[in-house]
């Protein structure tokens, strides 16, 4: 037997979807070497819902869950729905102090972790007492699932009310790009509705290559596999090697992911089989365009981008018909403009000269807003300030920045810290990115703005280059002369080559590091002097200089 028909009614609550699978014999998760039905899935989930329960104290019903992409990541999330507990993602990569702020800020009675991460929270300060900590290698982990299992097969499970759609079900953390991660609410309500239809069916396989943590993996992966019956082929870490092996193991059918991925797959060696595989299409926003075109020259795939985020408010949904690189069009009902994020104003249409210059970017470009789409975000946790700003004159803010042409195509600009202000112009970063990542031989591009030393910004690019390759300063200088839709602002003062562009956990590109090191880099760096057009390396000398520039205009303030 299999789960619902398509095209029937879609469960209201996310316990709903998992138990619309508990009778379907057909494939639900792949790891490895093993298979288990989703009528297997779901016992499995039973399980775990069994124990979460019974290990369920006074106070929030949050479960912490620090590992990696494996079965029992799976388990928990679905247990924690049939539960009514709400899963908080933990990300691996971060320590220390940030890491115990994650878990004490948001109230985990409970954390579920493995021998392999146990060691990184024995090392940080947290509010709950050691032995909620639950090693998912260890005996104790063991007993609890056998008892469990008794529980399931005899039908004695221990209960709690059953999960409605306002029941929160799991707390995602924002990537942190300005300022510290703040945790989403997602209800089992909100679970379910981001797949009320699917396009995929039980003969696909969807290859989980996000991590489990991140609401992409999520709403792009585990909740359309529930929703069509399709099967999770699952790595415990994304692999750019091991990526098409798997995709033909599994006969992958579709994979999604944010960011770089697709450039780290690219980076592999080429063989003439590149193209054997099952995989109809990519779900990728933030993919670099030049990804984008080689990847689907190399492996016949098409790219779809799109955009969303973590909450989960504006949706543009992607649209073959529209420009390569733009956002999408919005989500049915959603009404999205760009204001200006001082007055409220809304923006004036970008226009463009013949060779596709943006002319108007100081006009245009704004921020993301949608004037009916607070009812879509369900608030952060426990942060009543980051909610307010969100939510300004009752409008959802996204703090995203972008410009909207005259076909009405929308396009994305970058993040609010990515604004550059260079001699009296106002710009944004993303738009001059997409031409610089036309460079033969880039890799990969990052944009940001650093200080000029009397006042403004200057531009800085982080150019990242394949394995071998040598930047040349004289070519960069002629191909910028010939990028026509380049603006006269936008050429950057300073080149920073290097070994690979900082990333966060889920392969978006981190500025935060190149903009805190500015020029103080061993890195190969280049830049123009003032009304040249050559980029010549910099020095230390120069590096000398410039610093005494900042130092004297700082003098000269105090003394304004």
């Amino acid at each position: 037997m299999s789960g619902p028909e398509a095209g029937s009614p879609a469960p209201t609550t996310l316990a709903g979807l998992i138990l619309s699978r508990a009778e379907d014999e057909t494939d639900g998760l792949l790891y490895e070497d093993r298979r288990w039905s989703w009528r297997e899935v779901v016992v499995e989930a039973r399980v775990r819902a069994d124990v979460l329960i019974r290990q369920r104290r006074p106070g929030p019903f949050h479960v912490g869950v620090l590992l990696e992409n494996v079965p029992e990541f799976i388990f928990l999330l679905l247990g924690a729905g049939l539960a009514g507990a709400a899963i908080v993602g933990i990300n691996p990569t971060r320590r220390g102090a940030e890491l115990a702020r994650d878990i004490n800020h948001t109230d985990c009675q409970l954390i579920v972790t493995d021998a392999g991460m146990r060691p990184v929270l024995d090392e940080i300060a947290l509010d709950l007492p050691p032995e909620r900590i639950l090693d998912v290698d260890g005996p104790a982990w063991g007993e609890a699932l056998a008892v469990a299992s008794e529980a399931v097969a005899r039908a004695d499970l221990a209960s709690l009310a059953a999960p409605d759609a306002d029941t929160l079900f799991a707390l995602l953390f924002t990537s942190g790009s300005t300022g510290a991660p703040k945790a989403v609410r997602m209800t089992q309500g909100r679970a379910a509705r981001t797949v009320a239809d699917s396009r995929f069916t039980p003969n696909d396989v969807l290859y989980c290559a996000m991590p489990l943590y991140h609401g992409n993996a999520l709403n792009a992966n585990l909740f359309p596999a529930l929703r069509s019956g399709a099967a999770i082929a699952l790595r415990r870490r994304f692999s750019a090697s091991g990526f098409l092996p798997d995709a033909r193991r599994y006969g992958v059918t579709f994979f999604n992911t944010v960011g770089r991925a697709l450039n780290h797959i690219l980076s592999t060696p080429e063989t003439e089989d590149d193209r054997h595989h099952s995989i109809k299409y990519v779900l990728g926003p933030e993919t670099a365009p030049a990804d984008v075109r080689a990847f689907r020259k190399r492996f016949g795939t098409p790219v779809i981008e799109g955009y969303g985020s973590s909450e989960n408010a504006i949706i543009m949904i992607p649209d073959p018909e529209l420009p390569k690189g733009s956002l999408g069009r919005p989500l049915d009902g959603i009404d999205v403009v760009i204001l200006d994020p001082v007055t409220g104003e809304q923006k004036p249409r970008a226009r463009y000269d013949h060779h596709g210059k943006l002319l108007n970017a100081g006009e245009a470009i704004g921020e993301l807003v949608s004037r009916n789409a607070t009812s879509r975000f369900e608030g952060y946790y426990n942060n009543p300030e980051a909610d307010a700003e969100r939510t300004r004159n009752g409008w959802y803010w996204s703090g995203d920045l972008g410009y909207r042409d005259e076909a009405g195509v929308y396009w994305f600009a970058g993040r609010n810290a990515d604004w550059i202000r260079v001699d009296g112009e106002n710009f944004a970063a993303a738009p001059v990115e997409r031409i610089l990542a036309r460079f033969p031989g880039a890799d990969g591009v990052a944009v940001y703005a650093v200080p000029d030393s009397r006042t403004g910004d200057q531009v800085m690019v982080a150019i990242e280059m394949p394995a071998g390759a040598t930047f040349d300063p004289d070519a960069f200088a002629a191909f910028l002369a010939e990028q026509r839709d380049l603006g006269t602002k936008w050429a950057p003062r300073y080149v920073r080559v290097v070994d690979a562009l900082p990333v966060g956990a889920t392969n978006k590109i981190d500025k935060r590091p190149l903009r805190a090191e500015r020029w103080e880099t061993t890195d190969p760096l280049f830049w123009r002097a003032a009304r040249t057009e050559t980029y010549v390396r910099f020095t230390a000398a120069d590096a000398d200089e410039l610093r005494a520039e900042f130092e004297a205009n700082d003098r000269a303030n105090l003394l304004r």
